[in-house]
């Protein structure tokens, strides 16, 4: 199956819950995403893969206009039910596909993305869109998990996540994502780390796991090295797990 339709699949039948979700309600990383905006007030901003809407919603009184833009309608449906609730009226709502953003050339002030692209599967292509749609110095505010530099971390973080949920394609390694922005042009002003815990049964009821797919993540993660176990804090009682930890980067890039 095209991963994309997985992608609207999975998160047509999430939408509601990701709007409630505390991780992405809120979050640190949400609070420094809208900080390195550095909003004046006139700014014309797009949130790529808006999901729940919470960086749309929190942006859209710092700047002059958002469009919240994703790829599953469902998704766009609760997020504009969401920031409208809060009174925000200088928002658009447009569905589309990240890798392929309808919009002209130098049309944004600042573009933002936040805990979506491990969903891309062509992540090269989403970076040279969000680099075309930028103006000159414009801002790209990117937050997203992240899979560790030593590449047995990484296979099994990433692991764990497309167990999780069929539609995840990769969490990049941080020299992965500074070195696919400066190629198509970006300066990387800072970078924040994160660390995200994720409470094993409500992480997993997130994307409706049954209870077999439970059970096999749960082996799965039980069986991995001390060493793994020790990197990702994973925490377990009477061969159930409690609660596992990751790690998420927020960045600010500009566009040379």
């Amino acid at each position: 199956m095209d991963i994309k339709k997985d992608v609207q699949k999975q998160f047509g039948r999430s939408a509601a819950s990701y709007v409630t979700s505390e991780g992405h309600r809120k979050g640190g990383d949400l609070q420094t995403l809208v900080s390195l905006a550095d909003a004046k007030g006139t700014e014309i901003a797009l949130d790529i893969a808006t999901g729940g809407g919470h960086t749309a919603n929190a942006l859209a009184p710092l700047v002059g206009k958002v469009t919240a833009f994703d790829l599953t309608p469902e998704m766009l449906a609760v997020a504009e039910k969401f920031i409208k609730g809060n009174g925000h009226l200088n928002v658009d709502f447009v569905e589309g596909d990240a890798e392929k953003l309808p919009f002209a050339d130098e049309t944004f002030d600042i573009v933002t993305c936040r805990i979506a692209p491990h969903h891309f599967p062509n992540i090269n292509s989403f970076v040279g869109e969000v680099s075309r749609v930028l103006k000159k110095e414009g801002k790209f505010l990117l937050d997203d998990n992240v899979a560790p530099e030593k590449d047995e971390f990484d296979e099994f973080y990433n692991t764990v996540e497309k167990k999780r949920d069929y539609s995840h394609f990769r969490a990049w390694k941080k020299t992965e994502w500074l070195q696919m922005l400066e190629n198509v042009g970006f300066e990387i002003q800072e970078l924040y780390r994160f660390e995200k815990t994720f409470t094993f049964e409500s992480w997993c009821d997130r994307m409706h796991l049954l209870d077999q797919e439970k059970s096999e993540l749960t082996e799965y993660m039980l069986n991995a090295s001390d060493q793994i176990k020790q990197k990702f804090r994973i925490q377990f009682e009477n061969h159930k797990i409690i609660s596992f930890q990751g790690e998420a980067v927020v960045l600010k890039a500009t566009k040379l």
